[in-house]
């Protein structure tokens, strides 16, 4: 995928999002690997401590890394948390490539929801 249209595929995204969560703003990376982590741990509680937020952006993280061979689902604990093997490292450098890497796997993420939805 080309820059724009990871730029104009993201934006698409973030208007799904607010659509559906009916928020005010657009919501941006964090707030999206949140809702994937909750949508991914496949609980949903009223609220979540600060750590369990951090956990549940990491799991999103993982998630969206699998695609590309990153980690691997190792399974989940007795509290039913998911967990990741790390297969080979992350090692992209800087925090804007890091953010497109993201970036393009929640906008595969979201792809293969809506196709499943379809079926």
């Amino acid at each position: 995928m080309d820059d724009w249209e990871i730029d104009f595929k993201w934006l698409e995204v973030r208007h799904k999002v607010k659509s559906a969560t009916k928020g005010d703003s657009l919501p941006d990376l964090r707030t999206i690997l949140f809702l994937i982590g909750v949508q991914e741990f496949g609980r949903i509680q009223d609220t979540f401590s600060k750590e369990e937020k951090q956990d549940l952006m990491h799991i999103a993280a993982c998630s969206l890394l699998e695609q590309d061979g990153y980690y691997t689902f190792a399974g989940r604990d007795e509290d039913g948390w998911p967990h990741f093997e790390i297969d080979k490292p992350f090692k992209v450098k800087g925090v804007a490539e890091q953010e497109k890497i993201l970036k393009k796997n929640i906008i595969l993420y979201f792809n293969k929801l809506e196709v499943a939805e379809e079926e």
